[in-house]
């Protein structure tokens, strides 16, 4: 069962706080951090992104950017911008985009749970992407930003959302980007009782965003626990910062792919080989999107496709075989494009569907990329049926938004 914790939370005073937050550490590169902090001493990116400090071009990864990490935590407590709460509390955090809203529980996670496949991920994870979170939760001994959890839904939490939020929030702003975000910080000793035994029944958290912060900090967290003669497992090492979604409160948007070039073929006998296994419907100029599962669009030449996987080409049995980047990797990209190894051929790239399908009309129409191909989202039926039945998910595959901001609460490990 699924074990959580309250926590004293580090979090911005409300005055500093869209000062403070920031985006996660993993979405723009340094030089966009860089910018994105300019006259902004109070911005997380200090932290998260510390190489900011530093003349451009160096090296993220340098054992200085994770002493200036360090300090620059430290000197952000000390100035009043990061105050830690006076007793364990949990926190509600509501992001708003389109109109739609999704409200999560801030919790500290348990180690074990990760450790033991109580929380369960659907991505590989890069032992390099690891091992950097890995040295910034270590040596800041604090979870800075958190995981993104779903969890099956559940009626008593629900319930605990729909009274908490009644109340004046923390927090609540509108970010630059036009999302919102507001936080209700839960004092109340019952409730967070309540919160506890509640996740306690629930078998299984699942790893929607964030994989590689789960895995550093569970295993800063192990190793925590290994080097303590005096361990005795109620530490606050062994638990780690997420933010839990009951899953119908989210949704998965689409993930695309950009292709370079057609492997030596003309348009002409791209669309005669994808006919062998898809229904191929011109539609014209105008915008084509995909309509249902196992119906994808290409863009070529100016124009759209609707192409449908015939029957015989999937098998719905099959939690990995049913998604559509499955069909579309094996069919057109491997197969008729020659491209094996998404995560490192040039000659593919990836947009994630929060730049809409205007952005692969672009990037086509400028002459970088041959075609484009759009793909129905996945589900998050599909999300944890692969991750109960210990399946990996394709590259790619997912692409969850709004992104949880960074700062509203921070971890400390002890």
């Amino acid at each position: 069962m699924a074990k959580v914790k309250p926590f004293k939370g580090v979090r911005p005073p409300r005055e500093f706080v869209e000062e403070v937050v920031s985006r996660p550490y993993d979405v723009l590169n340094s030089d966009e951090a860089r910018e994105e902090a300019t006259g902004n001493e109070k911005s997380l990116y200090h932290i998260i992104k510390p190489e900011i400090d530093f003349e451009p071009g160096t090296d993220e990864h340098d054992p200085k950017v994770y002493e200036k990490a360090v300090e620059n935590f430290n000197r952000f407590q000390e100035n009043g911008w990061l105050i830690q709460d006076d007793k364990d509390k949990y926190y509600i955090y509501a992001q708003t985009m389109d109109g739609r809203t999704q409200y999560g529980f801030v919790v500290g996670a348990w180690v074990n749970d990760y450790t033991e496949g109580r929380i369960k991920k659907h991505e590989l994870t890069r032992r390099d992407k690891e091992e950097d979170r890995m040295k910034h939760v270590r040596v800041n001994n604090a979870n800075i930003e958190p995981v993104f959890f779903a969890f099956p839904d559940n009626d008593v939490l629900e319930d605990i959302i729909s009274t908490v939020t009644k109340n004046q929030p923390e927090y609540d702003f509108i970010a630059p980007d036009g999302f919102g975000h507001t936080l209700w910080v839960i004092e109340d000793d019952a409730t967070i009782s309540h919160i506890t035994e509640e996740f306690d029944k629930i078998p299984n958290l699942y790893i929607a965003d964030g994989h590689h912060r789960s895995a550093a900090a569970a295993l800063v967290g192990a190793e925590k626990a290994a080097n303590n003669p005096d361990h005795k497992g109620d530490e606050e090492y062994n638990y780690f910062m997420a933010v839990a979604f009951p899953a119908s409160h989210l949704k998965i948007i689409d993930y695309n792919r950009v292709v370079k070039d057609l492997n030596g073929l003309t348009t002409e006998e791209l669309l005669s080989r994808l006919n062998e296994n898809f229904l191929v419907e011109k539609q014209g100029e105008e915008i084509y999107t995909p309509k249902h599962l196992h119906n994808f669009s290409l863009y070529i030449d100016g124009e759209w496709y609707s192409l449908t996987a015939k029957e015989s080409t999937y098998d719905d049995n099959d939690p990995i075989g049913v998604l559509d980047v499955t069909i579309s990797s094996n069919l057109i990209l491997r197969d008729i494009l020659g491209i094996t190894d998404l995560r490192s051929d040039k000659r593919i790239d990836f947009v994630g569907g929060i730049r809409g399908l205007g952005e692969l009309k672009k990037r086509v129409d400028s002459g970088e990329m041959k075609l484009a191909l759009a793909l129905y989202p996945v589900t998050m039926d599909q999300l944890i049926t692969i991750a109960d039945t210990g399946n990996i998910m394709p590259p790619k595959t997912t692409w969850f938004e709004p992104k949880l901001r960074s700062g509203l609460v921070i971890h400390k490990l002890d």
